[in-house]
């Protein structure tokens, strides 16, 4: 059974998360799904247009790049003035299901349009967005302390009182977010996790052929976003400890800050703990370019920061080292618990300073081990998160959703 999908997504476009261009427009259209967007420019634009994107096209809205508040203010009210165009597309006709990603007040929109077309409405949650206002509004002084506080409050009775309630169904990133809003009142049955995956014959292929780490010397690497929020200074107290044992280690960060001053955070503790010369930012580099990274690296990291915030995601970083034959360290975060052991590719640990360096040492000082855990990882991805597979997920809930209603339309012809 052939969909017809309208997305609207808070991803802008051209759209590079994985779970958007690789899941839905390479695997999902490449099944023969038609599958068009409602998407807002990334960069500024004078006016809206119409572009292909797989088997299906996307609708491309004007943005306003400034950072200051009013230029924010007005990027919202135009994605959200973009966003009703929803209404005449869904009112053609073509469309079995429209499905609305991250996005709160046009996810009403998208929830009054299924009701008056008779279609399905599906909202996709890919992080808790007003648990993550929440902690901003702690963290933030004056008037943003304000707006971020009732945004949150705002988006926690949209998202929990009208959206997933008014949802045929509803996607969201991982088991322990499922149990999450279970106990907001929301039906288990009603959702299903959709973990992050890996497209590897793709992006392996893309991977700069040529060494981006000099072969002297021992290296670990953290390929992710640079935020304060997760604080990854605790990765440079790390490496000192590292040090006391492995003297030539480098480590390496692959990724880029999300607010200025983010890599300052990491700058300043390795200034203060005299390991300057052992840390690399790469800063945020193309995919295929960061992945080489990965392959030039003797171990990766994955250390999320235990909060509610973080603790129901479904780390991208983890399942990419794996992919690519890398033993791995994380912390015990529910999902990184979970990948490692059955997978027995790195060390679990806690979020230790102690437990985490020992055991990136033990795999520097190990490299057959190494090897072993890296090749054990690289098959349980193929095995458990290749996007095939996760695609097999999708498709099905998606299927069921619009079967009946089509059958009862072929009944009554």
């Amino acid at each position: 059974m052939a969909l017809r999908i309208l997305v609207v997504a808070g991803d802008t476009y051209p759209a590079t998360r994985v779970d958007v261009a690789t899941l839905f427009v390479k695997h999902l259209g490449g099944r023969g799904h038609q599958i068009d967007w409602i998407l807002q420019s990334e960069t500024a634009t004078g006016r809206s247009e119409v572009v292909p994107w797989g088997t299906g096209q996307v609708w491309v809205g004007r943005t306003n790049t400034g950072t200051s508040l009013v230029s924010r203010t007005a990027k919202h009210v135009l994605g959200i003035l973009h966003d009703l165009r929803l209404f005449p597309l869904m009112a053609s006709g073509r469309y079995d299901i429209i499905q609305v990603r991250d996005k709160f007040l046009s996810g009403i929109f998208a929830a009054i349009a299924s009701r008056i077309f008779r279609k399905r409405f599906v909202f996709w949650l890919s992080f808790p967005i007003p648990e993550m206002y929440m902690l901003l509004a702690d963290e933030a002084h004056g008037l943003y302390k304000i707006l971020y506080r009732v945004r949150g409050a705002a988006f926690k009775f949209l998202l929990y009182r009208v959206l997933m309630p008014a949802a045929d169904h509803a996607f969201v990133q991982t088991e322990r977010m499922r149990d999450d809003i279970s106990r907001e009142g929301i039906a288990k049955e009603k959702m299903t996790a959709v973990p992050m995956g890996v497209d590897a014959e793709a992006d392996w292929a893309a991977v700069a052929k040529n060494r981006v780490i000099p072969e002297h010397g021992r290296t670990f690497v953290y390929l992710g976003t640079i935020a304060r929020t997760r604080h990854l200074d605790f990765l440079i107290r790390v490496l000192a400890k590292v040090r006391e044992s492995v003297p030539d280690v480098k480590l390496y960060v692959v990724g880029g800050g999300v607010a200025p001053g983010d890599e300052e955070l990491l700058t300043t503790e390795a200034s203060r703990l005299g390991v300057s010369d052992a840390l690399v930012l790469v800063g945020q580099r193309p995919r295929a370019e960061a992945l080489a990274y990965v392959r030039d690296a003797d171990v990766c990291v994955s250390p999320i920061y235990p909060s509610p915030l973080f603790n129901c995601g479904s780390p991208t970083k983890l399942v990419e080292y794996m992919a690519m034959g890398k033993a791995v360290v994380a912390n015990d975060h529910p999902e990184q618990l979970q990948v490692i052991t059955e997978s027995v590719a790195g060390y679990c640990v806690p979020w230790q300073e102690d437990a985490f360096a020992a055991a990136i040492v033990r795999l520097l000082e190990d490299p057959t081990e190494a090897k072993r855990m890296g090749e054990r990882g690289a098959r349980y991805v193929a095995q458990r998160r290749a996007y095939g597979l996760i695609t097999d997920i999708v498709e099905e809930e998606l299927v069921k959703l619009v079967a009946p209603r089509r059958g009862a339309q072929r009944e009554g012809a």
